[in-house]
């Protein structure tokens, strides 16, 4: 796919993430500052997973697994970059370091007010669950 490149995040690029996130993710995180995607990249320096092209930071998805369960987030393309097959090698970098370490299904945390979102992780293959109920506490105030 021309110069599209996938590679993991440096902890010395989070900064530039995070400024990335302001401009092409919907919404934002309690864990969106240095201190939350530095104890991520921190713990698994493979999970934050980038996409550049031409070296610019085209996308992002977080790819977690914690030994029993794949998780993803934060999967964001640059509005100028979008419907370009961004998103499509994320999610295919990101699943096949899932199937690596030995995981069995990918989830996604998906705004319900995100409709463009809602509808890539669709065309990805991803479907909404209806017996679940995200439920959530805040740790640190």
């Amino acid at each position: 796919m021309d110069d599209l490149r996938i590679r993991t995040a440096r902890a010395d690029e989070l900064p530039a993430v995070l400024a990335f996130w302001g401009s092409a993710a919907e919404g934002t995180s309690i864990s969106d500052d240095l201190a939350g995607v530095a104890g991520l990249v921190g713990r698994d320096p493979e999970a934050l997973l980038l996409a550049e092209r031409g070296g610019e930071l085209v996308g992002t998805v977080i790819a977690g697994f914690d030994g029993w369960r794949c998780h993803l987030y934060r999967l964001a393309v640059h509005p100028g970059h979008r419907r370009r097959g961004v998103a499509t090698a994320l999610l295919a970098a990101a699943e096949e370091r899932f199937v690596r370490l030995g995981g069995r299904r990918g989830d996604a945390m998906v705004l319900n007010r995100n409709e463009g979102g809602r509808q890539a992780w669709q065309a990805a293959g991803y479907r909404p669950e209806d017996h679940w109920t995200r439920w959530v506490k805040p740790l640190a105030g």
